[in-house]
């Protein structure tokens, strides 16, 4: 019986809550997001991270687990959507040989492969009412069984729950155990959309642009005016994972080291049609660089990192919008 896996293992050590991925950006909604994970962080409670498809939920997971003292044991990642009902329980718990036909060899699950550090049950929403009850065991006991074994293994792990469902109404439906609602639910966070963090836009495509550079090892991509103004007009209903690939996608399309609104998709700029030039997009960016200036208190180097530009783009910035931090 073939298993696939579903896990990520990755061992982090880094405390620089700016510098992951999309985990940046200045605007109060996340900025609550970071506290709440810092605070969190310094404890074994088992969390729930509450959000939309993209948003970046498993950004906030990792967060978490670099800021605590599990940071140099693994994280694993298990998305509950991925597997087959019949899968998801010997994934998560392993099994014995001879457990079923076809098990000629010890599995180790997953809460085993996390020991010491965090399990991230991602869309743990999507996850069958029988393995629920066995999450719930785990959580309760923090021991379990594999499939066909009889000697309990102890778990040694911190679980950081995440769905893009509201669980309260799931519960409401029998379609999610009430107790493993109050037992994952202990410390929610909600991370904001991406419309609802429109400063932290900027501020995350510049971060795109170098990393999408890096990748194919050419000079970081800009964005004309226009295609700025259809990025901030647009509603993004895939989040920062859809402002990735959107990304990724116009830095391949354009050819100067300029992306033109040409090169984003249609759905992206048709938001954008009558927008003036004069709207936010200078009056976010200013604002997001100004607020980073002062939260490091004029050192240009470690603002410039926390923006996720160089620091001559830094310097253009200040001096285009008149900014004189010190």
């Amino acid at each position: 019986m073939a298993i696939h896996s579903a896990d990520r293992v990755e061992q982090e050590t880094s405390h620089d809550v700016w510098q992951t991925d999309s985990a940046m950006g200045g605007s109060p909604c996340w900025r609550d997001v970071v506290w709440r994970a810092q605070l969190v962080a310094m404890t074994d409670t088992t969390t729930c991270l509450q959000g939309e498809s993209g948003s970046g939920k498993e950004v906030v997971a990792r967060l978490i687990h670099r800021m605590s003292r599990r940071r140099r044991n693994p994280f694993v990642a298990v998305n509950c959507a991925a597997l087959p009902e019949q899968l998801l329980e010997s994934e998560l718990f392993g099994y014995e040989r001879g457990a079923f036909t076809g098990a000629d060899h010890v599995k180790v699950g997953q809460f085993e492969i996390a020991s010491g550090g965090t399990l991230f049950l991602d869309e743990i929403s999507e996850m069958p009412l029988l393995a629920q009850a066995k999450c719930l065991r785990v959580l309760q006991e923090r021991e379990f069984l594999r499939l066909g074994g009889t000697r309990p293994i102890k778990a040694d792990v911190r679980v950081i729950a995440a769905t893009n469902r509201d669980l309260s109404r799931a519960v409401a439906a029998s379609k999610f155990r009430e107790d493993l609602f109050y037992r994952i639910n202990v410390f929610d966070i909600r991370i904001p959309p991406l419309r609802e963090r429109r400063e932290d836009l900027m501020l995350l495509t510049e971060r795109f642009l170098a990393e999408c550079a890096q990748a194919t090892g050419r000079v970081p991509a800009a964005l004309t005016a226009e295609a700025k103004e259809a990025l901030l007009a647009y509603r993004w209903p895939g989040n920062v994972r859809e402002l990735r690939n959107v990304i990724e996608r116009a830095t391949i399309l354009c050819e100067d080291s300029w992306i033109r609104v040409h090169h984003l998709p249609s759905d992206v700029t048709a938001g954008a049609a009558g927008l003036s030039h004069a709207d936010d997009l200078g009056t976010v960016e200013r604002q997001a660089i100004e607020r980073v200036m002062l939260d490091t208190k004029g050192n240009k180097a470690l603002a410039a990192r926390r923006l996720g530009i160089s620091r001559s783009q830094l310097y253009w910035r200040l001096s285009k919008y008149g900014l004189c931090i010190r």
